[in-house]
């Protein structure tokens, strides 16, 4: 906005209202005004860190400033106008005050914290919301490598850390105002516990994390492989590692050269050798089974070498940073840019018209930032590229955003397709490889529906997990099987009685469908997986996630056999004996287990997945659940799956004997479940079921701290969790949603005392496999 005055444009700088709680309000008013009136608003403080010296750079405030003139002051801090984000304000504040230039990667938010002061006889009001970053470099820059904006910065000096809080703390007048002992205190604490961690303590701790996997070899048998399937295999298991590149920087624009610079110095120390193998387990610095609590720092992290950051200083090589990542895992992944929330998204989306909403709220495309590309061409002016969106966020197709590795991907998928035996998985991965270059996934999932083959190949985006935001953006991944025709032709029960599940859900029958179609199931012994598969290891899986596909031709589901065996031996078992009542523990089964993982992936396809709303509009569960969905999705398929299995038992589809078996296996089951964390879907709805299902008395609680399952009550609430939860789905209610898993996904005192005792005697969380065959086939192709 700009005010003209004899012909000339005056820009007056306008803020985004906010409420007290930190909200915009939709209002924007000019900076002079919102001082004037103490209004909310937001800005963002950058602290440049010198590792070597454990100092922080300062600037001296301009004579000139409305606040605190000639003080001295944190290394940069700006407003952030209405309408710009958060981390393009903060790469932008660094750069004009100081002359700086860095990438995204080197910003690391590390808090918000609200700052409220009166200054000048009551005359400046500033109430803001402070974005604090911290950029960490290695060594100090040269001074006279700062280019200061004179206007905002007189003069720039080094400190140390100690130094700088002694200051604050006694409240020294020559240095701006900051609480030390209040929540802007806590960037002293991170910095010290950052770098006063001992490495043997650190390496205590990682070995502890890393032994709640137990490690198991994962064979299968490939000689029954037809010639053509055995070269086809080579190619699809190279192909399946680039699945594996691709996850890593979905997760995180930052991961890979954290990956790589964790590889190259595992061999330094035996802390450094933990780190990456627990690394590996993660594919992050964020470990799944701790509520995803980061085990790294950015003082971990890769240092990357800026030579054209400032100006030139003769003799000095240029700017050292350490590549940063968040303390918090950032609930948008890397599909949305960081400082992106879901009112900016909401806003942007209504604006475009209908077919970009449905792209932007599609599977298969990134969210990106205009402003932040135009910081990023400033480094690399080569890059430069136009963009006709009018608004900052605009949408890249995985097929542009990936397109190196799509490329490759591609080209040896498309190799096997010529090599395979097998006409149906001539096609998947035929129809694969061109989707990855075209972004059209539609037809390569039908075919993989349709795959009847020995070498079994799931490969593609598909799940939805890392999106917490929404539950839009699908990660890549792959997993490679050997099918196991046996155990295949006795699951064909299932997939024959979807429709008639369907048909006698406990719901109401205007959220049924009249055309829900038999779901094939594979059973496979896998041979590799890669990509999206981190942490806890999935036993089966049903897919595809696409609503369209679901609609026209209903899902299909992959077992995963050894997987199973595996799960159950070293960790089931163990569990029932600690925590399941004594006389009930001879019920739990490895084909009860089994049973109920084939049912829980059958019942994904059943029940409200196309949804028409109270006002008529046609829409989708996912779509109106947004981050709650996979969650809720995942109890529904677990209970509704139990639900199903007593129903087939009724109709004496299955024997009688498998009735108190099914319900003691669920029991052992939730508290596998639950010790991956209530910040994963899985985790989270397990929860809500066990806490559902203890409140209703279906489960009880014995001296001892053991649990039972009370046969006379255990239907019923099974039967009223299924009916609350598809009800749910099928009127799209997200505050039910909220409530229900608010209510119910909490770690309980039956849940905490389990997880204790399941801790106390070392049993495993989960498995962390080995793939002999895939890695033998790598090492003789490179």
């Amino acid at each position: 906005m700009a005010d003209h005055m004899n012909g000339q444009a005056i820009q007056e700088e306008y803020f985004d209202v906010l409420t007290k709680t930190g909200e915009r309000t939709g209002m924007t008013k000019p900076r002079r005004d919102v001082h004037r009136d103490g209004d909310y608003h937001r800005a963002v403080h950058v602290w440049l860190f010198v590792e070597s010296t454990q100092e922080v750079l300062l600037q001296r405030r301009s004579d000139c400033k409305d606040s605190w003139p000639g003080f001295w002051d944190i290394s940069s801090a700006g407003h952030i106008s209405a309408g710009d984000s958060s981390l393009v304000s903060a790469r932008r504040e660094l750069h004009e005050e100081l002359g700086i230039l860095l990438p995204k990667d080197a910003f690391e938010l590390l808090f918000v914290f609200l700052q409220e002061s009166v200054l000048n006889d009551g005359k400046f009001i500033n109430n803001e919301f402070n974005d604090v970053y911290l950029v960490t470099v290695v060594d100090p820059i040269p001074l006279e490598a700062f280019t200061l904006q004179e206007s905002e910065v007189s003069a720039v000096k080094y400190i140390s850390v100690k130094e700088y809080r002694c200051l604050l703390a006694k409240e020294d007048p020559q240095y701006v105002t900051y609480d030390v002992n209040g929540k802007y205190g806590q960037i002293f604490e991170i910095l010290s516990k950052r770098y006063k961690q001992y490495d043997e303590v650190r390496a205590l701790t990682l070995q502890k994390q890393l032994n709640r996997y137990a490690r198991v070899s994962l064979e299968a048998e490939v000689l029954s492989l037809s010639h053509g399937n055995k070269e086809a295999l080579t190619l699809v298991v190279k192909a399946a590692r680039i699945m594996d590149q691709i996850f890593f920087l979905q997760v995180w624009y930052s991961n890979p050269s954290l990956r790589d610079w964790l590889e190259l110095h595992a061999d330094e120390s035996q802390l450094n050798k933990l780190k990456w193998i627990y690394y590996l387990v993660n594919k992050s610095p964020w470990s799944s089974l701790d509520e995803n609590e980061a085990f790294l720092t950015t003082a971990d992290s890769a240092v990357m070498l800026l030579p054209e950051a400032t100006k030139p200083v003769a003799g000095w090589k240029g700017v050292e940073y350490k590549k940063a990542f968040p303390v918090m895992k950032p609930p948008g992944a890397n599909f949305y840019p960081p400082d992106m929330d879901k009112l900016e998204f909401e806003l942007w989306k209504n604006s475009l018209p209908e077919d970009k909403k449905k792209e932007a709220t599609g599977f298969f495309n990134v969210i990106k930032r205009k402003s932040e590309r135009i910081l990023d061409e400033l480094l690399s002016p080569a890059q430069q590229s136009g963009n006709s969106d009018a608004h900052d966020l605009y949408i890249v197709p995985y097929s542009e955003e990936y397109k190196a590795f799509l490329t490759k991907a591609s080209d040896l998928l498309h190799k096997a397709g010529d090599l395979t035996s097998s006409p149906s998985l001539k096609k998947l991965l035929h129809s694969k490889a061109a989707a990855f270059l075209s972004n059209e996934y539609y037809d390569s999932d039908i075919a993989w529906m349709e795959l009847d083959s020995k070498l079994d190949i799931t490969i593609g985006p598909y799940e939805t997990y890392e999106d917490t935001i929404f539950g839009y953006k699908a990660t890549f991944e792959a997993f490679i099987g050997v099918r196991d025709d046996e155990a295949t032709a006795q699951v064909k029960l299932f997939g024959d009685n979807l429709q008639v599940l369907e048909k006698n859900l406990p719901m109401d029958n205007v959220y049924k469908s009249e055309d829900v179609i038999a779901a094939p199931i594979r059973v496979v012994r896998l041979i590799y997986n890669a990509g999206d598969v981190k942490g806890p290891q999935t036993a089966a899986f049903n897919l595809p996630n696409d609503e369209r596909i679901v609609k026209d031709r209903g899902t299909s589901m992959v077992m995963l056999k050894n997987v199973s065996e595996a799960k159950f031996k070293l960790i089931l078992q163990p569990i029932a004996a600690v925590c399941i009542r004594e006389e009930q523990r001879k019920y739990v089964d490895f084909d009860s287990f089994f049973t109920h993982i084939i049912c829980h992936e059958c019942c994904h396809g059943i029940g409200p997945h196309t949804i028409t709303l109270p006002n008529g509009q046609k829409s989708t569960v996912r779509l109106e659940l947004q981050e709650l969905h996979s969650a809720l999705e995942e109890a529904k398929a677990d209970i509704v799956g139990l639900w199903a299995l007593r129903f087939l038992v009724n109709k004496n589809l299955l024997p009688n004997t498998l009735i108190k078996s099914m319900y003691v296996s669920f029991l052992a089951g939730c508290f596998r479940s639950v010790r991956f964390g209530l910040e994963e879907a899985h985790g989270k709805g397990q929860a809500l079921q066990f806490n559902y299902l203890f409140q209703k008395g279906a489960f009880v609680l014995h001296p001892d701290e053991t649990v039972s399952v009370d046969f006379d009550k255990v239907e019923n609430a099974v039967e009223s969790l299924s009916r609350e939860i598809l009800t749910i789905q099928g009127r799209g209610d997200k505050d039910a949603a909220k409530a229900l898993l608010s209510n119910h996904s909490v770690m309980s005192q039956p849940l905490k005392s389990a997880l204790e005792k399941l801790e106390a005697v070392k049993v495993p969380v989960d498995i962390l496999p080995d793939f002999p065959i895939a890695d033998e086939i790598l090492r003789k192709s490179v």
